[in-house]
């Protein structure tokens, strides 16, 4: 296990974080509690949950856990989130100061501890402004209730807005952005990995396995039935499979992944964890596992270096195609510049 700063701050955490999101709802509390117990004893210290996993009984199980477990509180980096619905009135849910007050003490009496390391938005509000939310943050920054704060799926404007307007004001600034990235979405690297670049924030990828397709779960023009996320939730997920499955690249990025970890005699998984985890402004690739058998796989990752020959080919297959225009080979062509001078 590696270990890296939480964007930038001075705290440390692994990179490979423990993301919860099937505690209580794929994975027992039983279950849950030996994945944590064996993530620790493998050197990871960072653990990321919500408010609306399971409707708040993720981070219940995390807060008993810590219980049973109290030396475990110094050595862990605790990250959770607000913004999503957790009741049906209007207040109920966003970013504003009103709802995030209750949020942010709701998470903190279910984790069972004084103050959360990590608090991110979920994600972007249209219609709180954006002054709120950050001033909220860096009060709750000030009285203590969380050491730093930062986002989850925000376009790359989004954050460099909150950035400008935190130091314009001279609030604290944000320090971590939770997007999805992994060798199938790679879209976040035309503005949102630039943005996080110039604001030394750290990205947090979340579903760094496609949601299963960098796995080897998926089978061409095989229908995915039982434990897969799409197979779980035929009705929301078939369309995006079909669409996944009827794309080329998709396949050409498994086949290279698949054929990559069969030369180092590895899981598929590990051999995607362990590109993703190297790239440009990741700070930690947040694991999902519903068992320890898949933890303790996904955490093999740590101990695989690919070749610079083999993540060449991986970030070669995996390029996402752009249109002409704004990221396309002639409008990056206008945004450069040689040095010597001349096209």
């Amino acid at each position: 296990m590696q270990y890296r700063t939480l964007g930038n701050s001075g705290a440390v955490v692994s990179n490979y974080a423990l993301g919860t999101m099937t505690f209580g709802v794929e994975a027992s509390e039983e279950t849950s509690h030996a994945i944590l117990d064996n993530y620790l004893a493998a050197g990871g210290n960072f653990i990321d949950t919500a408010d609306v996993y399971g409707g708040g009984v993720s981070e219940e199980i995390i807060g008993r856990w810590l219980t049973r477990h109290p030396e475990a509180r110094d050595r862990i980096v605790l990250a959770t989130k607000g913004r999503f619905p957790m009741g049906e009135a209007p207040n109920s849910v966003g970013t504003s100061r009103r709802h995030l007050v209750r949020a942010l003490d709701d998470s903190l009496r279910r984790l069972g501890v004084e103050q959360i390391d990590l608090y991110q938005m979920h994600a972007w509000d249209p219609i709180t402004p954006l002054e709120e939310t950050l001033r909220f943050l860096h009060d709750s920054v000030s009285n203590g209730k969380i050491a730093y704060y930062g986002f989850s799926n925000f376009l790359g404007w989004q954050l460099t807005k909150a950035v400008h307007l935190a130091k314009a004001h001279g609030w604290s600034a944000p320090v971590t952005l939770q997007p999805q990235y992994n060798l199938l979405v790679r879209e976040i690297e035309w503005e949102i990995v630039p943005a996080s670049l110039d604001a030394k924030i750290g990205l947090l990828p979340w579903s760094p396995l496609g949601g299963g397709w960098l796995s080897g779960k998926y089978k061409r023009d095989e229908a995915p039935v039982g434990a897969t996320r799409l197979g779980d939730n035929p009705n929301r997920g078939m369309e995006a499979w079909q669409a996944r499955n009827d794309d080329p690249r998709t396949w050409d990025v498994i086949e290279t992944v698949e054929k990559i970890a069969s030369d180092h005699g590895v899981s598929a998984s590990q051999v995607a964890l362990a590109w993703l985890a190297d790239q440009p402004a990741v700070t930690s690739v947040i694991l999902g596992a519903r068992n320890i058998e898949q933890l303790a796989d996904n955490l093999a990752a740590a101990d695989l270096e690919l070749m610079p020959e083999e993540v060449d080919r991986l970030t070669q297959v995996s390029q996402p195609r752009a249109g002409v225009y704004p990221y396309g080979p002639l409008a990056q062509e206008q945004r450069s510049r040689k040095i010597e001078g001349g096209r």
